[in-house]
């Protein structure tokens, strides 16, 4: 019976081949043969071994180099290293911020060892992001597919490649530990939906892809978590949806235009509303307004004095900010995550706020968040 079906099978083969040449077939019969597998390896294995192959050479080594002066202010060059991959055919590569903002010159090592310049497009400290560029052939060039990091969940394999301690290309594997965490950029704003991960992250890896089972890059390799400095299984990674928003502006502008309030401010719990006797049990209390920043020139007021709490001196008396848009403020880190998320420089805000005990809504227009 098997050797009939077989048969059968040959002559329409056979018929195809008449009806639409031997190229076609050839491809209908190699779609219908399973692709061999290698002997003795895991499903796991498999997997892993296919997306450093695929996503391997788009990653490339970052050389940064920095010039410091010695006691008799003779230049020193100080070079760093860290990670990156290849976003596009034109050249653009994808990076950390603090991989390269100290950097007087880049170069790129790629997957062929050769070695070329790269100039600085944009970076957002904000976020710990940048883009720089080379200029090479496209055929020299192996961009990687940007994933979706919306959709990941916790406990599916992440596998990061980057060049940790300068060894190059190098593929570690884990998992997706836990997502939506938060961590503090160099800048001291808040970046959130962070990606944590157990796939081994070491100084260099910084920059590089935390890619997905099907190779797409789902998060950029930010930061460790290390009493010791190296890894012990806790790595951040910012999630690729925050790069493929702000890559537009890195690309076109070198900067990102985030909306600022103008304001530093205290965060108010029960406890410190007890302790300072205020008159709201959340919110933000103003402590200090930039002259001529939006909330400058709506009206805001900051603090107007200084009262000794514990250890410490603690500015109060300023405007309580309780609702913006409608939405309750309850930490300086939230509110400017809302506008970030929410608004653009140029609109205008509704801010619902406290003075002297009595409530004061004012309009404000959002200005954009000046560089470090």
């Amino acid at each position: 019976m098997t050797v009939a079906v077989s048969a059968r099978i040959r002559r329409a083969l056979t018929a195809a081949v008449l009806a639409l040449g031997v190229i076609g077939v050839a491809g209908l019969v190699h779609a219908q043969k399973p692709q061999p597998e290698v002997q003795g390896l895991s499903p796991e294995e498999q997997i892993v071994i296919s997306v450093y192959k695929r996503a391997g050479p788009g990653v490339v080594h970052i050389t940064s180099t920095a010039l410091a002066y010695d006691f008799f202010f003779n230049p020193v060059p100080q070079k760093g290293t860290g990670s990156g991959f290849v976003v596009d055919d034109r050249g653009y590569i994808l990076t950390n911020n603090h991989v390269v903002e100290e950097a007087d010159s880049l170069e790129v090592t790629l997957t062929d060892k050769s070695k070329v310049r790269a100039k600085l497009v944009g970076r957002d400290s904000s976020n710990d992001l940048a883009v720089i560029k080379i200029d090479v052939p496209k055929e020299k060039l192996s961009p990687l597919k940007l994933g979706n990091s919306d959709a990941l969940q916790v406990g599916q394999m992440a596998i990061a490649i980057g060049n940790p301690f300068g060894l190059d290309r190098t593929v570690t594997r884990g998992v997706v530990s836990s997502v939506g965490r938060m961590l503090r950029s160099d800048s001291g704003r808040q970046i959130r939906g962070i990606i944590q991960t157990d796939a081994p992250i070491n100084p260099g890896n910084s920059g590089g892809p935390l890619l997905n089972s099907r190779g797409e890059v789902i998060g950029i390799n930010s930061a460790i978590y290390t009493p010791s400095g190296g890894s012990v299984g806790i790595g951040f990674a910012i999630p690729v949806n925050t790069a493929k928003r702000l890559l537009p502006q890195l690309i076109a502008r070198g900067r990102v235009s985030h909306p600022w309030l103008g304001i530093s401010g205290l965060d108010i719990t029960p406890e410190v509303a007890k302790a300072l006797k205020l008159a709201a049990q959340e919110g933000v209390m103003v402590v200090q307004v930039s002259p001529k920043g939006p909330a400058g020139r709506a009206g805001i007021k900051g603090s107007t004095k200084r009262i000794r709490f514990g250890n410490m001196l603690v500015s109060v008396g300023g405007d309580i900010i309780i609702k913006i848009d409608g939405r309750k403020v309850q930490s300086v880190d939230e509110m400017t995550a809302f506008l970030d998320a929410e608004h653009k420089v140029g609109d205008k805000v509704k801010i619902e706020l406290l003075r002297d005990g009595r409530p004061l809504a004012l309009s404000v227009r959002l200005g954009e968040l000046p560089d470090a």
